[in-house]
């Protein structure tokens, strides 16, 4: 039988830091000494700063279905037909996937278009797919942390969690990226927001339509609140300890590994790796949530 493995489905708006938290998570495994693998499945990207172990670019590319006289699709329609046709055409990642051993991890690396998550089957079609394949996997939905100082923006970015939430039906995370680049006035604000009160906020600071659409605001908070989607993990590549609090566990019923790692002057050095690894805490993204205190990652300063 087909052994337990697990997955990130990294997906969220484009810019938001997708690939730059895949890239980030995989060198923290290998400083950790474990392995984290990463599949680009986004054909519109342009650069990346992981290894990936499969890209969807070389099975279709974007300006491929773009180029075309027949199709005649525009960057939209062609992200769509492009995932559309990996979506019948799965088998492709099959070598990637058997490339993951059990105590190892993948992150798949999605398009940043909406819709691929709100209503479109692909998606969906691409968990099934992984999941007969005997992977545990979770969503993160990334969210830049720049956009998510204002409560419309705010209620925007939680409507599309949401729908990818509700659609993917998967354990989901949101994060907060790109906290590095945030003013000490930003991440003061910030923090009333990772886990909000949206019916105070849209209140004091909603601007002058929220007194004329306050049943609508009502409506609006109390959809979100039933679902719970009301907190939000700070993710700062730039903090080591942010890195490791932002990830769940995994792996913690396996048996301690051997291997072999390339000594810093050549050579092999055989090192033993247990279940903790050799850094704090645990790299994974399924089963729980992560234990972090905000202050701890939003350096207000003086």
């Amino acid at each position: 039988s087909l052994q337990t493995r697990y997955a990130q489905l990294v997906i969220g708006p484009a810019g938001s830091g997708k690939s730059t938290y895949c890239a980030n998570l995989q060198r923290h495994a290998e400083a950790c000494r474990r392995r984290i693998l990463v599949a680009n499945l986004d054909p519109a990207a342009e650069h990346f700063d992981y290894q990936p172990v499969a890209d969807v670019r070389d099975l279709i590319q974007v300006h491929d279905a773009m180029e075309d006289s027949e199709l005649a699709f525009g960057p939209n329609g062609g992200l769509v037909f492009c995932m559309d046709y990996l979506a019948h055409n799965l088998d492709w990642l099959d070598n990637a996937l058997d490339a993951v051993a059990e105590d190892e991890y993948l992150l798949l690396d999605c398009p940043g278009q909406i819709e691929l998550y709100c209503h479109l089957p692909v998606m969906r079609q691409i968990v099934d797919y992984l999941q007969s394949r005997e992977f545990r996997l979770c969503s993160v939905f990334v969210l830049d942390s720049q956009f998510l100082v204002d409560p419309c923006k705010l209620v925007s970015g939680l409507f599309a969690a949401l729908s990818a939430m509700v659609n993917l039906e998967l354990p989901h995370v949101n994060l907060l990226s790109k906290l590095d680049l945030l003013s000490r006035a930003q991440k003061r604000q910030l923090a009333d927001y990772l886990e909000p009160d949206l019916a105070h906020l849209l209140a004091e600071h909603g601007g002058p339509l929220s007194a004329r659409y306050a049943g609508l605001n009502a409506a609006v908070v109390d959809l979100i609140d039933s679902y719970s989607l009301v907190r939000f993990v700070p993710f700062d590549v730039s903090d080591e300890q942010c890195v490791t609090d932002a990830l769940l566990q995994y792996g913690e019923d396996l048996e301690p590994q051997e291997r072999d790692y390339e000594a810093a002057e050549g050579g092999a050095e055989h090192e033993r790796v247990n279940g903790d690894g050799d850094c704090e805490g645990e790299i994974g993204a399924v089963g729980g949530g992560p234990q972090f205190n905000v202050e701890d990652h939003l350096d207000f300063g003086s």
